[in-house]
């Protein structure tokens, strides 16, 4: 959870919000931590921010196994108050598995079919506090603030029943009420116990790991004592304590219970993406002051800060796509990618109640799906245990480096196209740019010739040697439009060629929105053929808008693809 004021720590102004931060798999140095893929492992964790438990179940199956991703974070599944904001999940009310996003059925579906596609799943928990008021929760449980029948009284809450008001006071940060969230007193026995036979129950369920919700609000001893009680005391285990300058209490301190989540990152990664130069990251990691990396998760944005501000979020095109490109090639901490869904109300919860029929579709953003994040999870597998080498960068924002012999990245987040023989370590041979689909060649001296258009990047790695997609000797068009939509809406391209739907607006093809405010998409299309097109916009109801203006045209090329780079026309 965040609180309400602001702090040195850059916390989230949203009322009632929860910082949310789920760790992959790394080793730390106390306790044995759970492997997602053995021997080997993978370390991407998808955060599915909101998304109901059946609707997990499905993504584990379709989108998540197949890319890759070692580890899939659920939102926290205790009964909660009711309300529809999804902060409302953040408030448990009891410990049984009765909110929004399932039943305990619908739980343990979930958990089991996501360790059929191979993902292990993390379980998001509120142990620092209940809720802030009275009434009947999700599942229906009556409560008062400081009552919970069968559960927890007065008795169990910390003495100060005063909001946090002071940073720089450790025992103001760990008795105190966060945003007015009754506070439990973590340092009893009765409430450790209590709050272990939760974390057990989900264990019961196959649950391979916790991610502690606002752990800088329980001293780390009081963490470590609830740990021990586990039937599984080495369960994978991360924390969130957001780092601020200057405060009490530090982040570090909770290095001997777990894993815990490296906020000055994404705080960094924002700021060179938007106001610095790429070239700065050439050493970015510990020699920034970092904890470890071996205990560290990593993300560009969570559910919260994307909303306060803290970090880049989806809004900010490719600034946010290269930022995931760039964390999941670079070897710091455990990725966390975010995936969530559109919002204007900071404060609005989950569309259709966490219900997700497809991607991209009621508002959905499904960043974990989206070709230029995806791609680069089967990157940072085939790079496991590589370090960086052949570094390179234009003193500006364009850089290269590789990851020993097993994978090659390069990004050009500057606003014109960048043609340049990059060398490598890689063996001689054929490559699939897994962010493109295209084959690249690399020579026997280990280089390779590319042209990467503004605010894109190519990715090589041993495990991807061919494409499955469109092959080098293809022919088509690039399409790329700048075009801003509102909740629930997309941009479709269709045009005079059967390959673009023949005007056929329910045969149009949708542009992906990854790089927002510019939707893109390759067509293949035969060699010299001549064409007209033109942008659509559909809502979720499936209204259609057109583009104003003439219909565009363009023409294929003898070799290769036209990139066509447009604008919305009003």
């Amino acid at each position: 959870m965040s609180p309400t004021a602001p702090s040195p720590s850059g916390r989230s102004l949203l009322a009632f919000a929860a910082v949310a931060a789920i760790a992959a798999a790394t080793l730390t140095v106390q306790v044995p931590q759970a492997q997602a893929a053995p021997p080997g492992g993978t370390d991407v964790t998808a955060v599915m921010f909101e998304w109901r438990f059946d609707s997990v179940a499905k993504a584990c199956t379709d989108s998540l196994g197949p890319a890759g991703y070692g580890f899939v974070q659920v939102s926290p599944p205790q009964e909660h108050i009711q309300g529809s904001q999804w902060w409302t999940s953040y408030q448990p009310v009891s410990y049984k598995i009765a909110g929004r996003l399932g039943d305990r059925a619908a739980f343990k579906g979930m958990v089991d079919t996501c360790h059929g596609a191979g993902v292990k799943v993390v379980a998001d928990s509120v142990i620092n506090h209940m809720a802030a008021g009275d009434g009947v929760g999700t599942g229906g449980s009556s409560y008062t603030k400081y009552g919970y029948p069968g559960l927890y009284s007065g008795a169990d809450m910390d003495d100060c029943r005063a909001t946090i008001s002071n940073y720089q006071d450790k025992a103001n940060v760990q008795n105190c009420e966060l945003v007015q969230l009754a506070d439990l007193d973590t340092g009893e026995d009765y409430v450790r116990g209590r709050i272990a036979g939760y974390l057990n129950d989900l264990l019961s369920l196959g649950v391979d790991g916790f991610r502690i919700d606002a752990a800088k609000h329980m001293p780390a001893a009081d963490l470590a004592d609830i740990k021990s009680r586990l039937t599984n005391p080495g369960v994978y285990w991360k924390q969130e304590a957001i780092f601020g300058a200057g405060e009490a209490v530090s982040p570090s301190e909770y290095l001997g219970n777990g894993d815990v989540q490296e906020f000055r990152y994404a705080r960094d990664l924002k700021r060179v993406f938007q106001s610095e130069n790429l070239a700065y990251l050439k050493n970015f990691g510990e020699a920034w002051g970092y904890m470890a990396s071996g205990q560290s998760a990593v993300f560009v944005d969570n559910h919260d800060t994307e909303r306060g501000g803290d970090t880049l979020n989806y809004k900010n095109g490719s600034d946010y796509t290269l930022a995931s490109v760039f964390m999941l090639a670079w070897p710091y901490g455990s990725p966390d990618v975010h995936s969530g869904y559109e919002w204007t109300d900071k404060d609005a919860g989950p569309p259709n109640g966490g219900s997700v029929s497809a991607c991209y579709a009621d508002g959905w953003k499904c960043q974990h799906a989206w070709r230029e994040i995806s791609s680069m999870v089967g990157f940072r597998n085939a790079a496991r245990g590589q370090v960086v080498t052949d570094w390179w960068d234009n003193g500006a924002d364009q850089i290269a480096f590789g990851r020993g012999a097993k994978a090659y990245v390069a990004i050009n987040h500057e606003g014109s196209a960048l043609t340049r023989t990059f060398q490598t370590s890689l063996a001689a041979g054929d490559y699939c740019d897994v962010q493109s689909g295209r084959t690249v060649t690399v020579n026997s001296g280990g280089q390779f010739t590319a042209t990467l258009g503004a605010g894109s990047a190519v990715a090589l790695h041993v495990n991807a040697r061919t494409c499955s997609g469109t092959p080098a000797a293809s022919t088509g068009a690039s399409f790329a439009v700048n075009a801003t939509t509102a909740l629930g809406q997309n941009i479709y391209v269709t045009g005079d060629q059967p390959a673009l739907g023949n005007w056929n607006t329910a045969a149009a093809l949708k542009l992906d929105p990854a790089a927002y405010p510019v939707w893109k998409l390759d067509v293949t299309l035969p060699a010299g053929t001549s064409f007209a097109y033109k942008y659509l916009r559909k809502d979720a109801s499936g209204n259609v808008t057109w583009e104003s203006g003439a219909n565009r045209t363009a023409t294929v090329p003898a070799s290769g693809t036209i990139t066509l780079t447009d604008t919305w026309r009003s």
